[in-house]
């Protein structure tokens, strides 16, 4: 597997995307301020995730996908820890990410990789997405987030 940046002019992976974010006009309004990093296996794109700068020294991953058909393989994690260390080369301090609170496997994958949860955003996706989200039987309601300090 090989993990790279996509060109401006390539198209973004936007299936899989919407794996991680069902909102494509969500996830369409940060695209274009985000860096996309792909994920290949035998030149197939089978993950992706996007970086996206907040403030000064803060980098957000705000979405991180993995093809339905690959999932459980280590990808995630392997796209996390290339986040993680892209955004200690480009000389980030803080890295950011939020999930719902019904993604249960998403939040230990990330407090394994070294994130801590920071806050809650109590109806976050009640207020920001039309149709109602289930995940593992449990309404997601409330964002997580989480991030992860480099020094």
């Amino acid at each position: 597997m090989t993990i790279r940046k996509l060109s401006q002019n390539e198209e973004r992976p936007i299936d899989l995307l919407l794996l991680a974010d069902p909102s494509e006009h969500i996830v369409k309004s940060y695209l274009p301020r985000g860096i996309c990093y792909v994920a290949e296996v035998n030149q197939e794109v089978v993950g992706v995730y996007v970086l996206l700068p907040t403030r000064p020294e803060t980098i957000e991953l705000v979405n991180i996908a993995v093809s339905e058909g690959h999932q459980g393989l280590g990808i995630g994690k392997d796209l996390i820890l290339h986040a993680i260390q892209t955004a200690k080369e480009e000389g980030y301090k803080t890295m950011e990410v939020g999930t719902g609170n019904s993604s249960i496997g998403q939040l230990a994958l990330y407090q394994k990789c070294g994130f801590r949860i920071t806050s809650i955003e109590t109806d976050f996706f009640i207020r920001h997405y039309p149709e109602e989200i289930i995940e593992n039987g449990i309404m997601c309601r409330d964002m997580i987030r989480l991030a992860i300090c480099f020094e």
